[in-house]
C-alpha cells in the first residue's frame, strides 16, 4: 500500500495544469483548463512555477492556428511569465554561480509553454522581477520590451533627438514604444482610434497623439515635422502613409499586421528618400540571439523601469480559468495596455 501511495504521489507531481484549444480555435471559447505532463528540464534550463502569464496578440493568431510555434518548442501558448525558480539544472560545464537559486522571483521571455503551472526556461533568458514591481507587473514585462526594444532602437537605430511614430499607441505595443521612445531621448508621435484611447497615448507621454479615425496622421506627422523612424503593427495601406511621413534616410520597422501583411511598394520613393524597411519577429531567434537580448536589455532598460521612466501598465488581470475572456477582451480591441492570466498565488 505505501508502494503504491509514493507511486501515486510521484505521478500526481509530474502532472499540471494548463490552457488546451479545442477544435479549430477560432473562437475564445475554444481555449479550456487540462491536465498534461509538466515540461521537462534540459541542461542550462530552469523550471518555473508560474505565477502570471502575459496574453498578447501573438496568442490569439496561434490559438486560430496562423502562428504555429517554431520546431521544438512548446504547442501551449504563452510567450512571456513570471514566478518562481522551483529546479534549477546547470548547462554542463558550467561553474558554481549561476547568478539564480531555486526559490528567485524572475519574469521570462518563453518560447511557449506559458499558459501552464509550470514552464521550463533557458536560464539565460532570466530576468529579474525589478524593484518595486508585482509579478503581475513583472509579467507584462518581456514580450512587450525585448520587442521594443530590439526593433526601435537595434533595427529601427533611434537616436536622442529623432522622432519616432507608431500606431496603436493604446496597445502593450504602443504604449512601451512611446515610453522607450521618450526614455531614451526621442519625440514621440503616436496614433490611436479614439478619443479615449489618444488620452491613455498622451498619459503615457507622447508629445503628439493623432486621432487616426478623425484626421490624416500623415499631415499631421509631416507639420510636425516627419518621422525618423516608424513602428508600425498596422501595414496594409499604413505602409505607403508610413513612408509619405518618413524624414530623409528613416526606417520603417515592421513588427505586425493588423491590416494586411501584403503591401503595394513605389520602390522610386523608397530610393529617392534613401529609406531603409526592415522588422523582425521575436519568436524565431535563436536561443543564442535571444540570450544576447535580453542581457542587452537588463543592463539598459532595467534600470529605466526601476527608476520609473518606464511603467508596466496592466489594462485587466484574469484567472486562470477565464484565458477565453482574456482573448475575448484581446479581440475586442479596446484594450490599453496589458493583460495577464493569475496562473497561482
Amino acid at each position: 500500500m505505501k508502494r503504491l501511495l509514493r507511486e501515486e504521489i510521484k505521478e500526481n507531481e509530474s502532472v499540471m495544469k494548463a490552457i488546451s484549444v479545442r477544435g479549430d480555435g477560432q473562437n475564445p471559447s475554444d481555449l479550456y483548463l487540462n491536465e498534461t505532463q509538466r515540461p521537462d528540464v534540459a541542461p542550462g534550463h530552469v523550471l518555473i512555477r508560474t505565477a502570471f502569464a502575459g496574453v498578447n496578440r501573438p496568442d490569439v493568431l496561434q490559438r486560430k492556428g496562423s502562428y504555429p510555434p517554431p520546431p521544438g518548442a512548446s504547442p501551449i501558448l504563452g510567450l512571456e511569465v513570471s514566478g518562481v525558480i522551483e529546479t534549477i539544472r546547470p548547462p554542463v560545464n558550467f561553474g558554481d554561480d549561476i547568478g539564480w537559486k531555486v526559490g528567485d522571483e524572475i519574469c521570462a521571455l518563453v518560447n511557449g509553454g506559458g499558459y501552464a503551472e509550470y514552464v521550463s526556461v533557458d536560464i539565460r533568458h532570466l530576468l529579474p522581477v525589478p524593484r518595486g514591481l508585482s509579478l503581475a507587473e513583472a509579467a507584462s514585462l518581456p514580450e512587450n520590451i525585448l520587442t521594443v526594444y530590439a526593433n526601435l532602437m537595434e533595427h529601427g537605430a533611434l537616436k536622442a533627438g529623432e522622432t519616432v511614430l507608431v500606431h496603436g499607441g493604446n496597445s502593450g505595443i504602443g504604449a512601451m514604444t512611446i515610453q522607450m521612445g521618450k526614455a531614451f531621448g526621442a519625440k514621440v508621435i503616436a496614433t490611436a482610434r479614439g478619443a479615449d484611447k489618444c488620452a491613455f497615448a498622451r498619459s503615457m507621454g507622447a508629445d503628439l497623439v493623432i486621432d487616426s479615425d478623425a484626421e490624416d496622421f500623415v499631415a499631421a506627422v509631416k507639420t510636425f515635422g516627419g518621422a525618423d523612424v516608424v513602428l508600425d503593427i498596422v501595414a496594409g495601406d499604413f505602409f505607403a502613409k508610413n513612408l509619405a511621413c518618413l524624414n530623409m534616410g528613416g526606417r520603417i520597422v515592421q513588427v505586425g499586421f493588423g491590416k494586411d501583411a501584403v503591401v503595394e511598394v513605389d520602390l522610386r520613393r523608397i530610393m529617392a528618400k534613401q529609406a531603409i524597411v526592415t522588422g523582425s519577429m521575436l519568436r524565431p531567434r535563436s536561443p543564442d540571439e535571444k540570450a544576447r537580448l535580453t542581457a542587452k536589455v537588463h543592463e539598459r532598460v532595467w534600470p529605466l523601469i526601476e527608476s520609473g521612466a518606464i511603467r508596466p501598465i496592466l489594462t485587466a488581470e484574469f484567472d486562470f480559468a477565464e484565458a477565453d475572456k482574456a482573448h475575448a477582451w484581446i479581440e475586442k480591441g479596446d484594450h490599453k495596455g496589458k493583460v495577464v492570466l493569475r496562473v497561482s498565488s
